[in-house]
């Protein structure tokens, strides 16, 4: 364990993710008040004085003793903002010569880095100017800024289309038939809550509705509708057709841009709920296949064979779905590189509308970390040449990068990337992840988030986590999306404040 202590200011916890992007499945923790150092610890010291500040980082690590110091000048409007930058690059050159490793995404510990390359043009820098400030003040790879300024070509049209009062409903099926062994999401095998799904579904029913006129009066317009999970083919498809034709009946879907639902794994789908996912008018579906490799799957247990996901893509296109998404995951554990390759070009013989490229990210609340825990830093080795082929491999297909996010945790402190090809952008991942309209979520584990149409105020509505709380405490569900019109008079869509 590394611990990082800081005199004079305190940036721990931006350090403390610094190190992490080089000690790699070790916990790495800012200091308690009072602690003192003893062996493995960061030391960033700081004195600041009007206009410069004198820094200095060392790092103890197995009797062993860095240092670095430096007096650098700070602005008057955000000095605590120049000396965490500044040391965080003392901290990062200090660690890539220690580990050897030289994170592609540099300082930048974010989840939303494409988010900061278009604030910064909105602010009137140029694209050099920007890139300028990413190579240089964050250490970000050439690499990395060409897929961020493509990624946020495309997010920045996508987002445009936004008006005021436009708003994507999301709703929760957190229902799978296993539980994968990196999954973090709060998802339940079918078998042990099979009892509760009709009430369940019920519940949900409810609250759709309920959702729907709140919206109305709140005088927002749906733009996006996703059904996500857990696995939202887990359920039957006489239950899956109760829900889509909830929506269809509370919800004007004459000016929706996307209609998505998760169909995820192929041991849930079938010719059947394929149909009645067909027949709601739904434009976009995922098949995910997450890996071509039967030892892989089997390991991180996904009981079906690879082969399963073809068959299922094939029957979608049977019945005419024309914008498929398909994810892979680099870095799981069994995986190598040439294997990974192989799920690349299989993709590519497929030719799925949407792929997006996942690298692995192990949270506590994954089996991985747990009692099944997997050494992290031996599931890195290939994985920054994993995710470089596909994006290689993908762009040279025609296939364009279009949303970015990044995970705590994730390996080798990459990215998650979704790309398409022209025109078959899956337009809710961008919204839910840059947060620029609202999201109005139903079921278990879903969280509401309402943006002020002028700003940049949101507020978040939690929904509880677990179905049988779900179901037994519904009434406060409903008060608390009510809470909607409370937000929208204090933050109107016309912008006139009564």
């Amino acid at each position: 364990m590394m611990t990082v202590f800081c005199e004079g200011r305190d940036y721990g916890y931006e350090l403390a993710g610094v190190a992490m992007l080089f000690f790699r499945g070790e916990k790495v923790i800012p200091a308690k008040e009072g602690e003192e150092p003893l062996d493995n610890f960061i030391l960033a010291e700081t004195n600041l004085r009007p206009g410069r500040a004198s820094l200095s980082v060392t790092v103890e690590r197995e009797e062993r003793t860095w240092e670095a110091s430096e007096i650098v000048p700070v602005s008057e409007e955000n000095p605590d903002h120049d000396c965490e930058l500044h040391l965080a690059r003392m901290l990062y050159q200090i660690l890539s010569e220690i580990t050897g490793i030289t994170p592609k995404w540099g300082v930048l510990t974010g989840i939303r880095p494409v988010k900061l390359v278009q604030r910064r043009l909105d602010q009137g820098l140029s694209r050099e100017e920007v890139a300028r400030e990413l190579r240089e003040d964050y250490l970000v790879s050439q690499e990395k800024l060409d897929l961020a300024f493509a990624t946020q070509q495309k997010e920045h049209a996508i987002l445009s289309r936004n008006t005021p009062d436009s708003f994507s409903l999301y709703i929760s099926i957190p229902f799978c038939p296993s539980r994968c062994l990196y999954c973090s999401f709060v998802s339940h095998s079918i078998e042990k809550t099979y009892k509760l799904m009709d009430q369940y579904i019920d519940c949900l029913c409810q609250e759709i509705a309920h959702t729907a006129e709140v919206a109305r009066q709140a005088g927002l317009r749906l733009r996006t509708v996703y059904f996500g999970g857990g696995t939202p083919t887990s359920i039957t498809a006489e239950q899956l057709k109760k829900l889509t034709d909830c929506v269809a009946e509370h919800f004007d879907l004459s000016e929706v841009w996307e209609y998505t639902i998760e169909a995820g794994r192929p041991d849930t789908i079938t010719r059947e709920k394929l149909q009645v996912i067909r027949d709601a008018g739904v434009t976009r579906i995922s098949i995910n296949p997450q890996t071509f490799n039967d030892d892989v799957l089997r390991f991180v247990g996904r009981k079906h064979p690879a082969q399963a996901v073809v068959d299922c893509y094939e029957m979608a296109r049977e019945l005419g779905f024309d914008s498929i998404n398909m994810d892979i995951i680099a870095g799981l554990p069994t995986d190598t590189l040439d294997s990974f390759r192989h799920t690349v070009e299989r993709l590519l013989e497929l030719g799925p509308e949407n792929i997006t490229v996942h690298t692995l990210s192990v949270k506590r609340s994954a089996d991985l970390s747990g009692e099944k825990a997997v050494d992290l830093s031996s599931l890195t080795g290939d994985v920054t040449e994993m995710v470089d082929y596909a994006q290689r491999r993908l762009m040279e297909n025609g296939y364009e990068p279009y949303y970015l996010y990044r995970q705590r945790n994730i390996l080798d402190n990459l990215e998650n990337t979704g790309y398409c090809k022209p025109g078959k952008e899956g337009l809710y991942n961008v919204y839910i992840m840059d947060e620029t309209h609202t999201i109005l979520a139903c079921g278990a584990g879903g969280v509401s988030k309402l943006r002020d149409p002028h700003g940049d105020d949101i507020k978040r509505l939690f929904n509880f986590k677990y179905p049988y709380e779900y179901i037994s405490r519904f009434e406060e569900i409903l008060q608390r999306k009510d809470e909607t019109l409370a937000f929208y008079q204090s933050h109107p869509i016309d912008g006139t404040k009564s």
